[in-house]
């Protein structure tokens, strides 16, 4: 009996701890819409004390719909698990906007941006690793 117990409890955390969680490795390659839209801000990702990013941030708003979209250039990322992209207050996800779930650790992509926000305020572009907390790299709009 203890042994069954045994091998369940390991085939437990085996699942628990494999890599489904962790964000796709396939470069991807979405472009913002540039006919009517126009970068209002536009900044550089600075690693994070949990992972290694780079790449560029541009802020678009759309002068027709008016929707305000993040689109990450060049990106490349280290992986983790449940890694998400936010619009924050501050250089922590404590004030944030989640934009969702991180589509790819390279390439470009774009995010819709929920609301208006007051980019006076929310004034950085974060990856985030919402399981264990860690932010992973971040970028301040300028």
């Amino acid at each position: 009996m203890r042994y069954i117990f045994s091998i369940s409890i390991i085939s437990i955390l085996l699942i628990a701890c494999s890599k489904s969680n962790y964000s796709p490795t396939t470069v991807i390659n979405e472009i913002p819409d540039t006919v009517s839209s126009s970068v209002v801000y536009n900044s550089e990702f600075v690693s994070g004390p949990f992972g290694h990013v780079t790449g560029i941030v541009k802020i678009y708003n759309d002068s027709v719909t008016k929707k305000l979209s993040v689109a990450l250039k060049d990106f490349n990322t280290s992986n983790g698990p449940d890694l998400h992209v936010y619009l924050s207050q501050e250089s922590e996800p404590i004030h944030f906007i989640e934009l969702g779930k991180l589509k790819s650790t390279q390439g470009n992509q774009v995010y819709d941006v929920p609301g208006n926000p007051d980019f006076t305020l929310y004034k950085y572009v974060l990856i985030h690793c919402q399981e264990f907390n860690h932010v992973f790299g971040i970028a301040l709009l300028e």
